[in-house]
């Protein structure tokens, strides 16, 4: 059992790790910039630690500040919340290998998931229905791509396989669009996410977008928490998240339930077992 936990985060997200933390008597570290340092968090934490000036470049996104913080307050594990550098896999890593225990999914969990081309791989492996689609990154050779293209079918969107928050996503209506659209995503991709690779699927006109999160906790125990909608969207990108999904309930919620769950349960059994009984999240899947 963990005796001691730093929370590499803020405000409501700390908050919420610092409540689970004390009522499982666990002691917790607080980091926070120069200008947090009077934030509640901060004040409820058995200790807390300045990482810094205001940027987040300088405090929260700050990896060696972070690990030092750990190191100076003798803390077993680090817990990153969400956001910040908590979809970074070198932050877990570096996290791992100063010795301390990365409260999240391993860093290989993490490049995984990042890269959407090979997260679909591993998802269609795993047995999980996916939208039909280029089946891998999309090459430079025209012809291929219109080739792919009208074998999925129009309409179909180029994705870009680092992408996120609704950015380097562009729908293709016709032939003569598609080209042209594969170049402009690709140097949006590289621009936004230091990543040029694109793949292309097919686009669903009216589609119900639900989330089904996944928790594992590394020695083969895994659990999903219900399904979420989240089709309420503006440019691709989530306006309000609903739980329960009462449409799905009725009629898919369990057959998607069981399609996240069973990667995640796959990757529990093989991801090494951490030195605490806290839970680590596996995986997190999306059923469209």
């Amino acid at each position: 059992m963990l005796e001691k936990v730093l929370i590499a985060n803020r405000g409501e997200i700390a908050l919420r790790v610092l409540r689970a933390c004390h009522s499982l008597g666990i002691k917790t570290v607080a980091v926070h910039s120069t200008a947090d340092r009077n934030l509640k968090h901060v004040g409820l934490a058995d200790e807390a630690i300045c990482i810094g000036p205001a940027p987040s470049a300088d405090s929260y996104l700050n990896i060696p500040r972070i690990i030092a913080a750990a190191e100076i307050s003798d803390a077993q594990a680090i817990h990153p919340g969400y956001g910040f550098l908590s979809e970074r896999a070198d932050f877990a890593e570096q996290v791992e290998q100063s010795g301390f225990v990365f409260i999240g999914p391993t860093a290989d969990v993490i490049r995984l998931m990042g890269d959407k081309v090979e997260a679909i791989k591993a998802m269609k492996s795993a047995g999980v229905p996916c939208v039909p689609g280029s089946g891998g990154p999309l090459g430079e050779d025209i012809e291929t791509n219109l080739r792919i293209a009208r074998e999925i079918g129009y309409p179909v969107i180029i994705k870009a396989a680092g992408g996120g928050g609704g950015r380097g996503m562009r729908v293709v209506r016709t032939e003569a669009h598609l080209g042209n659209s594969i170049v402009m995503t690709k140097q949006e991709a590289k621009s936004a996410f230091g990543n040029d690779m694109v793949y292309m699927e097919k686009f669903l006109e009216n589609p119900r977008h639900v989330e089904i999160q996944v928790l594992a906790d590394g020695q083969g125990n895994a659990i999903h928490l219900g399904e979420r909608d989240c089709s309420m969207q503006r440019r691709h990108q989530k306006v309000v998240e609903e739980a329960p999904d009462r449409a799905s309930r009725r009629s898919c919620a369990p057959r998607s339930a069981k399609s996240a769950w069973t990667p995640a349960s796959a990757s529990a059994t093989a991801a090494p077992a951490p030195s605490s009984s806290c839970s680590r999240t596996a995986a997190s899947t999306s059923s469209r």
